[in-house]
């Protein structure tokens, strides 16, 4: 039976690989990356990004902050499943691959949650000091696409996995019941 694929989930998870891929980079080769770093050059747009949102910024590396770290190595596991999701399900066509979108989906998701969360949890520390259309623009617009995509995701493929699980379920009763007569 061919794996159900879907063009969106697929592109997503390909498009989103060297965004993330980048972001990686910046976080870990911190302060090398960062205003003043010899390989800025590279991460010119954070410039604005680590003003924005502090966490990406020179208080949260001096103040040895590890959650900005903590979440890139998520990313990165995120990114290994989303490429696996991608190889599992249009080269290998093994049926399970809509299971593994789903769990980095889920990882996508709860993490961005977390990272939103935090943030009001400890009253915008990292980004309260924005005005709103600087907070709308860099923060909310760019981050709110890593939690509604991902939450499509869910909900597509947890649908198809459901559907496989009902499906199964009911070649297994017709062939209890075949026995049975």
């Amino acid at each position: 039976m061919a794996v159900k694929t879907h063009t969106w989930i697929s592109l997503w998870f390909l498009v989103t690989a060297p965004v993330i891929a980048w972001d990686v980079g910046y976080c870990f080769m911190r302060p090398r990356s960062m205003v003043g770093g010899d390989l800025h050059w590279i991460w010119k747009p954070y410039e604005i990004y680590q003003e924005i949102d502090y966490v990406y910024g020179v208080k949260a590396l001096e103040s040895g902050d590890g959650f900005t770290n903590a979440q890139s190595l998520l990313n990165v596991v995120e990114t290994f499943m989303n490429l696996a999701y991608l190889y599992l399900a249009h080269v290998s066509g093994w049926s399970p691959a809509p299971l593994i979108g789903f769990a980095a989906a889920v990882m996508t998701l709860s993490k961005t949650v977390l990272y939103w969360a935090q943030e009001y949890y400890c009253g915008g520390c990292a980004i309260g000091h924005n005005t709103i259309s600087d907070l709308v623009l860099y923060w909310i617009i760019p981050n709110g696409l890593w939690i509604v995509i991902p939450t499509l995701i869910v909900i597509r493929l947890g649908q198809d996995i459901s559907d496989n699980l009902v499906a199964a379920d009911r070649i297994a009763a017709k062939a209890a019941s075949g026995k049975q007569q």
